[in-house]
């Protein structure tokens, strides 16, 4: 065989190669963002609601209840009340947030509205199972410089013992409290350009430019700064440790614009969204807590 025609199929084969590598290599950075940037494409990757049968009447009040919040923050314009769960009517999910799940994993957290004492919180219960609930805020393009607190308190019944913060095996975490940033290509560098434009041409939507978790850890102490397990765009803030207030509501509330230039060293872009997570998939427990009311504030 001429040479000449050896050479360029070996060129041709090698390219191929190192092309699939480099598909393998995104794709994989892209389903860890995905693992812990819940808000990642939730148009591309419809939710399974956890029941579809609710009651028309519920429905309607839970609509109406909505957007007599979010008429109520727009008069303000000092609070976004992104979790206004003690307004809403317990039976149900909150009508602003949507289930997101993950292809490869079958098994979900369950979350409903119930009542604690005289108010409506969101219960979430993972029995080996992992998913969120989101609420998207892309719309309202949000600048922590305007509303850098973000306020909530939360309850668990039980810490996953086996969870690890530094592992991929250990991720799991009986509450979190996610922050998603738009990504903006003008922002990033030419590799990661080139990533999200194959996450975007393969799910028709961009990734979150990076993701902030608060989480209630059962071992690493609070105020440890980490990234992720799974990708280091995603920075883990642990708020909350050990089985000290385990049973008790704890009332957390973070300056996001400040951790979001410690954790990435730049100015944060806009808000993509926020979400809630309780999860045991990685460890096989089970975990139990409870989120009350979301809120993003300027600063006193």
């Amino acid at each position: 065989m001429n040479p000449l025609v050896i050479t360029r199929m070996a060129v041709c084969v090698n390219v191929h190669k190192a092309t699939r590598r480099a598909t393998c290599l995104v794709q994989r950075a892209m389903r860890a963002l995905l693992r812990v940037a819940l808000l990642f494409c939730i148009a591309s990757h419809p939710a399974q609601a956890q029941d579809t049968k609710e009651p028309k009447d519920i429905k309607a009040t839970q609509a109406t209840q909505a957007t007599q919040a979010t008429q109520a923050t727009q008069a303000t314009q000092a609070t976004l009340e992104a979790g206004h769960f003690s307004k809403l009517t317990p039976g149900s999910l909150p009508p602003d947030w949507k289930p997101l799940t993950f292809r490869n994993i079958d098994k979900h957290t369950v979350y409903t509205l119930v009542k604690d004492g005289n108010t409506t919180v969101l219960k979430a219960d993972s029995a080996a199972s992992a998913s969120g609930l989101t609420r998207d805020l892309s719309a309202l393009n949000l600048n922590l410089r305007d509303t850098p607190i973000l306020k909530w308190r939360w309850k668990i019944a039980n810490l996953v013992k086996s969870a690890d913060i530094a592992t991929k095996e250990g991720d799991d975490y009986p509450a979190r409290v996610y922050v998603t940033f738009r990504y903006d290509p003008e922002r990033a560098g030419a590799g990661m350009r080139m990533q999200y434009g194959l996450a975007k041409t393969l799910y028709g939507e961009y990734p979150p430019h990076a993701g902030i978790n608060y989480v209630w850890d059962g071992k690493a102490p609070a105020g440890t700064m980490t990234p992720n397990a799974y990708t280091s765009r995603a920075m883990m803030f642990v708020v909350e440790s050990g089985a000290k207030r385990v049973g008790e509501w704890v009332e957390v509330e973070r300056n996001v614009y400040e951790d979001y230039k410690r954790a990435f060293k730049e100015e944060p872009p806009p808000v993509l969204g926020i979400a809630v997570m309780t999860d045991s998939d990685s460890t096989g427990e089970a975990a139990t807590a409870w989120y009350g009311d979301i809120s993003l504030r300027k600063k006193p």
